[in-house]
């Protein structure tokens, strides 16, 4: 889950990366970067932390340029050092600029094709320097002095045949263009939007239409699966999709945590997919849970409070945001090790007494996924002497690993895996948990865009679209990449700036 922005203009586009890349700083906080192209050369600049560490006055002026990338990021996979930051470059063929959203699936037998059939050489543990890799040596095999929008195809299509995975993309070659293209199934999201008219027209591409606003451009649409866009260096919008397409299967995790409210992704309004969230929540509890005495609605912020909301006004109940969150503790789901994201969890919240004591409450929450945050805001609830504690969830239960570019790649660190729902309860200290039905969860959304009917739902169900994930590539993947192994790369990433500093 990271976040990419890029912009072909006919002004200076730095400030609008910037500003486009601060809508989507809630995808990711580990590292930021903007790359801008001007007459000739590319302006690269990035680093560890959010936007307003990075980004001063003194390296936004170097970013020159009326075409750009950007990108923020929350590290899936490698370690959190600059090397990782994004966007990448390589400088053959042409000189490119790279930006990923997502995770590949069949990584290391790329690496080896890389190395072994086209000797190139990688310099991170990033699969998104594979697939820049991949790229280039496409457009290095077509050959062309002067690459055309059918080279830029060309060179997609190589991208979709030997990369596995979900997957947005923007980037820009050098005196050539800017394209962005999303993975087959359309997994993860890319949408892109236009400014001004005529020869005068300018695009934008990115996550989520929320980063469009800041720029005054107005929404087009979510590029299709397979579907890669080309401006050249005149500005003329070319446009592809690949016969090797499938129907359109997004992420449904999107819908749930990711995204923004007020951002609309493949023509569904997040805000209006919470609502809808809610009322199947609320018919479900009328449905099987009428005898439970609950006698407040209380979100926990701030995901689920669309949902909790609805709830309670479709069950006739109070609702009171008695959960206050300190806006400067960053979300503990995208942190990086367990023992951080728990230590984060009472500093980011702070309960009102008055709403908790002698009460029966109903807390709301987005998704239980690793349940570090549900359990300690269980425990803050009691010690402020609510009688009963019942608990419900906007998702289903996250019970298998994401292979797609979230980080919920470990199943032993997925409280719901091999665990019933009592179970569940009792390891958070629930009194009742309840969880919304993945099919209501698959009708919420289609309700607010009729036009989706297929989600990628296997952390949920473990039905992976891409069809390739074996159990033995779970077991790898677990090993490689569960907070264990997290913490050892982290290790490794301190010792490493610091020597680098003190030599």
């Amino acid at each position: 889950m990271c976040g990419i922005v890029g912009v072909f203009g006919h002004s200076a586009v730095s400030s609008v990366i910037y500003e486009g890349l601060s809508m989507l700083q809630h995808r990711g906080q580990d590292a930021a970067g903007i790359a801008t192209y001007f007459e000739g050369r590319f302006y690269l600049e990035k680093g560890i932390g959010l936007l307003t560490d990075v980004f001063k006055a003194d390296n936004m002026a170097r970013l020159l340029g009326d075409m750009g990338v950007g990108h923020v990021r929350y590290p899936t996979a490698g370690c959190s050092s600059v090397a990782e930051a994004q966007p990448f470059y390589v400088n053959s063929p042409y000189g490119i600029i790279f930006a990923h959203n997502g995770n590949l699936t069949n990584v290391s037998e790329i690496v080896s094709s890389l190395f072994q059939m086209d000797k190139r050489h990688l310099n991170t543990n990033s699969d998104s320097e594979v697939m820049l890799n991949v790229f280039a040596h496409a457009m290095a095999q077509r050959g062309s002095i002067k690459p055309t929008e059918l080279d830029v195809f060309s060179a997609v299509e190589e991208v979709h045949q030997r990369c596995h995975g979900g997957y947005a993309v923007i980037a820009m070659v050098a005196g050539v263009g800017i394209l962005a293209f999303r993975d087959l199934h359309g997994i993860r999201p890319l949408i892109f939007g236009t400014r001004g008219q005529g020869k005068e027209t300018e695009y934008m591409f990115a996550s989520e239409s929320v980063a469009l606003q800041g720029g005054g451009f107005a929404l087009n649409r979510d590029l299709a699966p397979g579907e890669v866009i080309f401006i050249d260096m005149k500005g003329a919008f070319h446009s592809y999709v690949s016969p090797l397409a499938h129907e359109k299967t997004p992420c449904i995790f999107e819908f749930v945590y990711l995204a923004r409210p007020d951002s609309v992704l493949d023509g569904a309004s997040v805000y209006q997919c919470r609502i809808n969230m809610g009322t199947k929540l609320a018919e479900k509890i009328q449905r099987e849970w009428p005898h439970l005495p609950i006698d407040v609605v209380i979100p926990i912020p701030s995901t689920s409070r669309v949902a909790a909301q609805e709830i309670a006004a479709q069950l006739k109940l109070p609702y009171r945001d008695a959960l206050v969150r300190n806006r400067y503790v960053g979300r503990t789901f995208i942190m990086p090790g367990q023992a951080q994201r728990r230590l984060s969890v009472r500093r980011k919240l702070n309960p009102i007494p008055k709403f908790f004591h002698g009460k029966n409450v109903l807390l709301v929450d987005d998704s239980i996924v690793r349940g570090t945050t549900i359990q300690e805001i269980i425990a803050m609830v009691r010690e402020q002497g609510a009688k009963k504690v019942y608990v419900c969830s906007a998702a289903p239960p996250v019970r298998f690993p994401n292979v797609y570019g979230i980080d919920m790649p470990a199943r032993s660190e997925l409280i719901a895996s091999g665990r019933s729902v009592q179970e569940l309860a009792n390891d958070i200290g629930a009194d009742e948990l309840i969880f919304q039905d993945l099919e209501d969860l698959k009708q919420a959304i289609i309700e607010a865009a009729p036009g989706l009917t297929q989600f990628d739902t296997a952390i949920f169900d473990g039905k992976y679209v891409t069809g390739d994930i074996t159990e033995e590539y779970l077991n790898t993947l677990e090993q490689k990449r569960n907070d264990a192994a997290k913490h050892t790369e982290d290790v490794a990433s301190y010792i490493t700036r610091n020597l680098s500093a003190h030599l």
